[in-house]
């Protein structure tokens, strides 16, 4: 990867984190439509799934360029689980606060704050990204005493479980002791939350396994399998809710979930390409990071689709912005996918 690309790649997630904070801060603050008040927090803060991203990003080119220092591997986790905390804080705060659509929206921007600390911790499985290419070029399948110890890489995964399984609680939380169609809006997008955490657990534990030299042959269709099934268990939430809730305004959070769905299958190349490229040549990897410019493209078409449908049913005006957010973030994992399969697949 030369200087160019490198800075390319780097600066995608930065820029995408700066139009989710700039559009969502824009539509917080312009006109007076109650919807803003939910619309704009929530894009504004997938601005700190980018900037968690963005540590995941800089973590890996630094080493693929040999400008990875002692200082930024502590550096760049600390930013991804600052902006998480700072999200999480945040939700906690709008819940709290009496304005329109703050229920909705509090348990919302919580909810990307545990996508943010799953991602965070991506960066920091990330730390040894650059073992993995020796690792999977070692035919004894033996463990490489320089990556993680076994400690070190359950805790990884815990972490991300963890969360993951507070985002699963959460969610059942809502849906059972809710008594308001908030609470369905917000059970419902949790939900698709939790996916995405879910596959986020796949992804921090085939890095961390794989630095490890621990990543199994059967693994290869274990996690790329879970990751494919959230995405589906999301996109046919999304369905059931259209259907379902057809003569109800609160049914445009299928939509939302299809675009977290989207987001899934964006995760889904990732954990994709690590499988294909252990222990075997893939001359098919440098075509997998198709994958998050098709799901970033869904996403902005269908917003636009949502857009024009906002001038005659107004329940559409949340994900037709927070869709094109959805989309700022799987172009950002487009980035990231590229970096690793220029890092990973690199003998």
């Amino acid at each position: 990867m030369n200087h160019g690309i490198s800075v390319l790649f780097r600066a995608i997630p930065l820029a995408m984190a700066a139009f989710c904070f700039a559009y969502g801060a824009y539509v917080y603050t312009a006109g007076d439509d109650p919807l803003r008040l939910t619309a704009g927090p929530v894009v504004f803060f997938l601005g700190s799934i980018c900037m968690a991203l963005y540590c995941t990003a800089a973590t890996i080119i630094r080493q693929i360029v040999g400008t990875y220092t002692e200082t930024a591997k502590y550096i760049f986790p600390a930013i991804g689980y600052s902006f998480a905390l700072a999200t999480i804080i945040c939700g906690v705060f709008i819940l709290t606060s009496q304005t329109s659509g703050s229920l909705v929206t509090g348990h919302v921007v919580c909810g990307l704050g545990l996508i943010t600390v799953c991602v965070a911790t991506a960066a920091t499985a990330s730390s040894r990204f650059s073992l993995i290419p020796r690792n999977s070029a070692d035919a004894s399948f033996s463990i490489n005493p320089q990556g993680f110890t076994i400690g070190q890489s359950v805790t990884l995964i815990g972490i991300v479980s963890a969360t993951a399984l507070a985002a699963w609680v959460w969610c059942i939380l809502l849906f059972v002791r809710g008594t308001l169609p908030a609470h369905i809006v917000a059970g419902s997008v949790m939900f698709g939350i939790a996916c995405i955490c879910t596959s986020l657990i796949a992804l921090v534990a085939s890095i961390a396994r794989q630095i490890r030299g621990s990543y199994s042959m059967r693994e290869k269709s274990k996690w790329s399998s879970l990751v494919i099934t959230m995405g589906s268990l999301a996109f046919i939430l999304g369905i059931v809710l259209l259907i379902v809730l057809r003569s109800q305004t609160i049914n445009f959070v299928g939509f939302v979930l299809f675009g977290l769905a989207l987001i899934c299958w964006s995760i889904s190349s990732k954990v994709i390409l690590l499988a294909k490229i252990w222990h075997t040549e893939f001359p098919l990897a440098n075509r997998i990071p198709i994958i998050p410019v098709i799901t970033a493209l869904a996403c902005l078409f269908l917003a636009a689709f949502l857009f024009e449908a906002t001038d005659f049913a107004h329940k559409y005006y949340v994900p037709a912005r927070v869709l094109t957010g959805f989309g700022a973030i799987c172009f950002t994992l487009y980035s990231i996918v590229s970096i690793l399969e220029s890092g990973a697949s690199k003998k």
